[in-house]
């Protein structure tokens, strides 16, 4: 198994914004292969912090979702709203070995 770890530093003062939101982020995320899909918000460290964490089978199931993911309309529509909410971003990916 792995976790796939998208973590988004948003603009000042959008985390209302982007919580309202994130339901549609995680509903538009569905496929074979995704264990569970949850996301988080900070409570310390960067202010402004939104993560979602994604548990998959393998990386080949994630990869093959993550290239199909521009073409399914949920998640373009959620993409859309989220998008100008953040400031930056990046992913991180782990083995699970416990």
């Amino acid at each position: 198994m792995i976790v796939v770890r998208n973590v988004f530093q948003l603009k000042f003062g959008k985390a209302k914004d982007a919580r309202t939101i994130i339901g549609e982020g995680l509903s538009a995320l569905t496929a074979p292969g995704l264990i569970e899909n949850r996301a988080y918000a900070d409570l310390t460290g960067p202010f402004y912090t939104i993560i979602f964490d994604n548990v998959w089978d393998s990386l080949a199931a994630f990869e093959k979702t993550h290239a199909e993911l521009g073409s399914h309309t949920k998640w373009q529509a959620f993409f859309a709203k989220f998008m100008p909410l953040v400031e930056s971003g990046h992913r991180e990916i782990y083995t699970v070995i416990v």
